[in-house]
């Protein structure tokens, strides 16, 4: 007993350690998901098809978020073992080569969603009309989509230096960043969206341009802080003198990072493409799921952010050669998020039958969401199991390893499950939703096994293993 408690629990030391990384991202992240829940209800007291037709434009940008850290997550295990290793020039070229992957992916969204986000968003609109106008909300969609566009290039940039900022050990900036961030959303939501204060009544629209305004508050902040604070920053100096990164990093980075680009590409696709599945049991069922999603969010960040403390400490720890030290604390880290997402399930549990009360939408659309509460509060702490495992297995560069655990698990096993039992059977979507979720027990298996075999413990900015 006492070994395992000494290997899963650390001392008060280790958990002020991991929460003085952890709760800013907690903070600035929950803070963001619940400014995106006022969002949502504000959107959802208008009705149920301004609703649905912000929940699919956020699904389908959701791609693109995920997208860049995924870009940017190759270069960011280097910033992190850098940093560890007190290179700054090593910081400088993973700080360049994220604004050339910033600059790219921005381009291709713009291409993609200009030419062909009505078709995407059609994709969604094929299943019943059962609770609502889905041309209506296809208008709504379209011009949701179109002003929310131009917020991305200011999120890019925000993930290029918060994401360093994090990765360097400062994680306070950007939570500050993000609670102003999403106070200007809030306050102009309330005003855009109802009119207030002799503000137009824009509904949806309003909803995307205060997201927008948002985004360049918070990237003002990140920016103008980090230039700032060259001490803290010190790889902020000369940053700018070259855009040139070495042609051997580039390889390197793009080398360990492609993966996790595709990883992630492939991910938030195929989570899209279940999305698109339960669609086809109706209208009410992307509003139900859409209600369910945002409050899960909200209560998520917490094992999320513990993902985020492996990827920062057990880094830095490779990054020095401290591997001892970086296998005891991924272990308690683990057993810690598993630990709080139990009680994070219970609280989802608890808030099921409340929530869906809140929105103007019809009753089945309120059903559905609660038993998807219900669902998602069960599979809370798998969630949380395969999320510290794959930052574990990605904190040590083994980036093709996490694409075969992550995204390639979700096309070959998840999709085609969601994908044959929503057209090919009449399971009600509360089944579908929770077959593809107990599929994911094989994963949490194979994340577990991974682990305990250590492949993931290299240190990539010396190119040594153990």
């Amino acid at each position: 007993m006492g070994t395992i408690q000494n290997k899963y629990i650390g001392d008060r030391a280790f958990y002020k350690r991991v929460l003085a990384v952890a709760v800013p991202i907690m903070i600035q992240t929950g803070i963001t998901n619940f400014v995106s829940l006022l969002d949502n209800i504000m959107v959802g007291r208008i009705g149920t098809e301004q609703m649905s037709g912000v929940a699919i434009v956020n699904q389908l940008i959701f791609v693109y978020y995920l997208c860049v850290f995924g870009g940017f997550a190759g270069a960011g295990i280097f910033t992190a073992q850098y940093y560890g290793a007190e290179d700054h020039e090593g910081v400088r070229h993973t700080f360049r080569y994220k604004l050339w992957m910033g600059a790219i992916l921005f381009l291709a969204a713009l291409a993609v969603f200009g030419l062909f986000g009505g078709q995407l968003i059609g994709l969604y609109l094929n299943g019943s009309a059962d609770g609502g106008d889905l041309q209506a909300t296809l208008g709504y969609a379209l011009g949701y989509l179109h002003i929310i566009l131009a917020g991305l290039p200011a999120f890019t940039v925000v993930q290029v230096y918060s994401n360093t900022l994090r990765e360097c050990g400062e994680t306070v900036v950007p939570m500050r960043a993000g609670l102003a961030a999403v106070a200007v959303n809030l306050v102009f939501n309330y005003l855009l969206i109802f009119g207030k204060l002799g503000f137009p009544r824009l509904g949806v629209n309003g909803a995307a341009i205060a997201t927008v305004l948002a985004r360049f508050v918070e990237m003002a902040i990140v920016v103008v802080w980090t230039h700032r604070h060259p001490r803290k920053c010190p790889y902020i100096r000369g940053l700018y003198r070259t855009l040139r990164v070495p042609a051997r990093l580039i390889c390197r980075f793009f080398r360990t990072g492609s993966p996790l680009l595709v990883n992630e590409a492939l991910w938030s696709g195929g989570m899209a493409m279940l999305t698109q599945c339960y669609s086809l049991r109706g209208l009410n069922v992307v509003a139900g799921q859409n209600i369910a999603n945002t409050v899960s969010n909200v209560f998520n960040v917490v094992f999320f952010a513990m993902g985020d403390a492996i990827a920062i400490l057990v880094g830095q720890h490779l990054g020095a050669g401290r591997f001892k030290q970086a296998k005891d604390e991924d272990n308690k880290i683990i057993a810690f998020a598993v630990f709080i997402a139990v009680l994070t399930g219970i609280l989802i549990f608890a808030a099921a039958p409340l929530f869906p009360r809140i929105y103007n939408t019809t009753d089945e659309a309120k059903h559905i969401a609660m038993l998807l509460m219900m669902a998602q509060a069960v599979f809370t702490p798998q969630i949380a199991l395969m999320h510290t495992t794959y930052f574990t297995l990605r904190s040590g560069g083994k980036t093709i390893v996490t694409f075969l655990f992550d995204s390639a698990f979700m096309w070959v096993v998840n999709v085609p499950v969601a994908f044959a039992l929503s057209r090919y059977t009449a399971l009600p979507v509360i089944w579908i939703f929770s077959i593809v979720q107990m599929s994911d027990l094989i994963k949490c298996v194979i994340g577990v096994v991974l682990v305990k075999k250590n492949v993931w413990m290299n240190n990539i900015v010396q190119e040594k293993e153990v």
